[in-house]
Formats: structure tokens, sequence, C-alpha cells
């Protein structure tokens, strides 16, 4: 459990960026079949990223951990080795979705399996474009454990019908190996961090508006690169000095990928000032410094086409629009009842506890702002960007908040709540974890 105070008096404070998970989630699979040892600098040190790693160890991969660097001694395109037991993913989505797509051209069986929470997330969406490939990939009823039997797969053109980086990342992947071309038709813009690392490392990756197209190789090169900054990180200490006005928090090395900076154009049309700083120009993931300074917030209505590139920071905009003048609304959004949590009920539940008007939808929620916040106790819901956003709301509110499973922010964000003590330090009298 965590405690945090509600405060008014404005705070300026810097922070890094904490490194971005899903780029080292990539990173490290396409070490793992990389010919050579391949350098990570500067990784996620996610509860998520060390399930991938603790999955990729189990297929015979080396992975050494030195001086805050990762050193990744690949095995090879399609050779890595048969685990003696089941792939256990823990709370990571992301690390069974893409594994999925490397595993399954694999030539031999394996078990993806996960905590009590990734085994309610569904599994069919990535098994079933696999499948189409030639692959054997069976869900227990459409969710996990995930059973795999290797063996060849065939090029081919899958038509996904959810938006989701993930199952796209997947099929990519998969296409790296398999006979012939893979089409990849996407029904709207998605993250594209591992089309980015294609490009990066010469594989043959072809883009055509929402189509893309991969043909197999022979090997993989190792490389060496640093993780940007995670942009979905970033946004909760943005958050953090948007709900106070006149409150400046300075943000070094953020993630520019414009596919991930969609939510601080939302945090500017709710009135916060907002600056950008890019760093020496990358061509493959740009970054920067972000300044962002607190006002008298306001409501926003979100286009539903949006929300593929904003479903990460839909919990930290509810707790915005908790705050901010006028209704905000979030339809679309059916995809966060399957995240780690139900994060529509859990967010809604929390700020009503708060003191907000929320109203539940199917797919999203409407929020009426502008009331006076007061402290309360809430329920994480175990789901790390839910707690985040709760403790940005508490900031706001008037007393004090304890918030149950805070320490679930350790999956994409491990010290997001030291962070944002040191941040608002002098300003607010009773805060910590206690037991």
């Amino acid at each position: 459990m965590r405690v945090i105070t509600g405060i008014k008096q404005p705070f300026v404070g810097e922070a890094f960026a904490p490194p971005d998970k899903s780029v080292t989630h990539r990173a490290l699979l396409l070490a793992a079949e990389a010919d050579g040892t391949s350098l990570i600098r500067s990784p996620s040190r996610s509860a998520d990223c060390q399930a991938t790693i603790e999955c990729l160890r189990a297929l015979g991969v080396g992975i050494r951990l030195r001086h805050g660097h990762l050193r990744i001694d690949g095995l090879g395109l399609g050779a890595l080795r048969a685990p003696a037991r089941s792939l256990y993913a823990a709370n990571s989505g992301t690390t069974m979705r893409l594994l999925a797509g490397i595993l399954a051209r694999q030539l031999f069986d394996s078990i993806l399996d996960g905590d009590a929470s990734l085994r309610r997330r569904p599994m069919e969406r990535v098994a079933e474009p696999l499948n189409a490939l030639g692959a054997c990939v069976s869900t227990t009823r459409g969710f996990p454990p995930v059973h795999i039997a290797g063996r060849s797969l065939r090029g081919g053109r899958v038509v996904l019908q959810t938006p989701s980086a993930q199952v796209k990342s997947a099929v990519l992947l998969a296409g790296l190996g398999a006979a012939g071309v893979t089409r990849c038709r996407v029904p709207v813009l998605s993250r594209d961090h591992t089309e980015r690392l294609f490009f990066r490392l010469g594989l043959p990756l072809k883009s055509n508006n929402l189509e893309l197209h991969v043909r197999p190789v022979d090997r993989i090169p190792a490389f060496e690169m640093r993780i940007p900054g995670d942009p979905s990180g970033a946004a909760f200490l943005a958050g953090a000095a948007a709900v106070i006005p006149g409150a400046t928090v300075r943000i070094h090395r953020v993630g520019l990928n414009p596919t991930r900076t969609l939510f601080f154009r939302y945090l500017e049309r709710m009135g916060a000032e907002i600056a950008w700083s890019p760093d020496a120009p990358d061509p493959w993931e740009p970054g920067g410094t972000l300044t962002v300074r607190g006002a008298d917030l306001r409501a926003v209505r979100v286009d539903p086409a949006d929300v593929p590139l904003l479903i990460d920071e839909l919990p930290l905009l509810a707790a915005l629009a908790a705050v901010a003048q006028g209704e905000t609304s979030v339809r679309g959004a059916a995809e966060l009842r399957v995240k780690e949590s139900d994060r529509i009920a859990a967010m809604a539940t929390g700020l009503r506890r708060l003191g907000a008007g929320v109203e539940e939808h199917p797919d999203g929620f409407s929020i009426e702002g502008g009331s006076p916040l007061h402290g309360a106790d809430v329920d994480a819901a175990g789901d790390h960007r839910v707690a985040m956003a709760f403790a940005v709301a508490a900031l706001a509110a008037v007393g004090i908040t304890r918030i149950r499973g805070a320490e679930s922010a350790a999956v994409s964000y491990p010290g997001f709540f030291d962070v944002l003590d040191r941040l608002t330090a002098g300003f607010s009298p009773h805060r910590g974890e206690i037991t």
C-alpha cells in the first residue's frame, strides 16, 4: 500500500523517463536469434521485461546484466532450444504474444503460461493469425496457457481485426522464418517499434500504409542500441505536474516516437503547457526533454480513432478528467476491459471514492470533473497503470489517499513512487509506503 497526501502548492522538479518497456522487449527477442552477441544499453528493468529475459534464458539464450547493460548471446534464427518446462510470462502480455510469434516457427513444442491476471487476457487474437501462416497454436478456451507445436511456417496474407501492436509484431516475427512473403494488414496505425527495429537491422520489411510485407531471412545481425525513455512512464510524471496549476516538471530522455506521443497532445488540449527540446537526432527512436507546466484543466472528448495510440495512457487521462472542468468522454476503448485488470471498472470505482462523477460504458467512460476530490482508500486491482493513475489523482485531492496494490507499478515503472516523492518533496507531509 502507498500513501499519497494531496498538495496544492506548485512544485518544480526534474526526472529521467524510465527506459522504454516496449522497445526493450523487442530488442531482447531479436537479439536472442541474432548471430553473435548484442548489447542493449539502459534496458527497462521492469518486471515485464524480466519475464521476457527469464523465458529466453529457459530457451537457451545467454543473457548477462553488467553495469546496467544487457549482453545477449544470440543463438541464430530458428535455433532456440526446447525448454524443459512451461515458459512463465508472469504478468506480461507482451512477452506471451510476441514470443508466440517466434516459438510458432521453432521445431519443438512449447507452452506459454502466466500469472492469474495474464490467464484472464485473450490470446486467440494472436493464435488465429499465426495459425493462418501454418502454425499450430492453441489456447485454453481463448486464454493462457498457450500450447505451441513448432513447425515450418508458410508466408501468406493475414488481416488483423484487433488494433494491437503486440499481435502485429508476433506476425512480423513469425514472418522472418516463414517460407515466402508474409503480408500483414492492420486496421489502424499502432506502435511501430518492431518495424523500426527491423529497418535498423536491415531486415526485409516493406510498409505500405496499413499493410506490412516481411520476407524470410537467413540470419539476424547482432547489434548494439541504447533504449530510449518510455513516453508512457513519462506521462504519469507529466500528469503529476498537470493537476497542480503552476507546478513544473522537466523530464529528460523521453522517447519521441510519433506513435507514442499522442497523449501529450491531448494533455495540451486539456490546458497544460508543454515544451519539447529534441536530443541529438536518432533516425530510429528519437528522444528529447519534455517540460510540463500545470494549469486549470478542461475536459476533452477522445476521438475513438485515437484510442489505439492512447490505450496505455487512458487510465491517466481518466485521473486528469476527474480534476478537469466539464465532462470528458472516452468511447471505443473496450480493450481496457481485458488489460491487467478491467481498467474501466477499476478507475471508475476508485475515482468515485475520490469524489468524481463517473459513468461507465461497455467501451469507455464519461467523467464529470471539477468538483473537489477528497482522499480515500482505493484499489489498483494489481494493475500498474491504475496504481500510477490513482497517485496522480491523489495529488489533487484534499487529504490522504491510500492506494492498495501500489507495488504493481514495478511491472512497468520500478521506482515510480520514489520519483514522485522526490518531485513533490516538501509539499506533502505524509507520504510513503505502509504495510
